[in-house]
């Protein structure tokens, strides 16, 4: 079992912002920018190539959506999506709100932000969905998947 199946599982808390039946949202702990959501499939994906077109097809649309939150949420920061994988063997595409290509390095992850930080981001983001009409995928709590 992956660390973010156990994520998904409840197992270890999460900042979720997005619950659907095939994947979830939930703010990193260490993030590049402020807003720095993972969407990760349910199903244990080792890793990007091992995923059917269907699965990268959906995991592709809800990190748009969740981006497009992302720049209501920070305006001025622009969507970027990176794809890395080495860190945890469950595939898991990163979207990070950002003002320019020198901010997209891993190098610049922040793993000391505070846990007050992460929860205003994860609620900033979560609003933002609901301001751009999908609500329907929040979760009821940051804490939880469920929808």
């Amino acid at each position: 079992m992956t660390l973010f199946t156990r994520i998904i599982e409840g197992n270890i808390p999460g900042r979720f912002v997005w619950a659907d039946e095939t994947c979830v949202g939930f703010l990193t702990i260490a993030p590049i920018a402020p807003g720095h959501t993972l969407v990760v499939p349910r199903a244990e994906v080792e890793r990007y190539t091992a995923a059917d077109d269907a699965l990268l097809a959906h995991l592709s649309a809800v990190a748009a959506t969740v981006g497009r939150a992302q720049e209501h949420a920070w305006p001025g920061a622009r969507a970027c999506l990176l794809v890395a994988g080495f860190e945890v063997p469950h595939l898991h595409l990163h979207v990070v709100p950002a003002r320019g290509e020198g901010q997209l390095s891993f190098a610049a992850a922040k793993p000391d932000t505070s846990a007050a930080e992460l929860d205003a981001a994860a609620q900033a983001l979560r609003d933002a969905l609901v301001a751009t009409g999908q609500g329907s995928h929040v979760p009821v709590s940051v804490g939880s998947p469920a929808l």
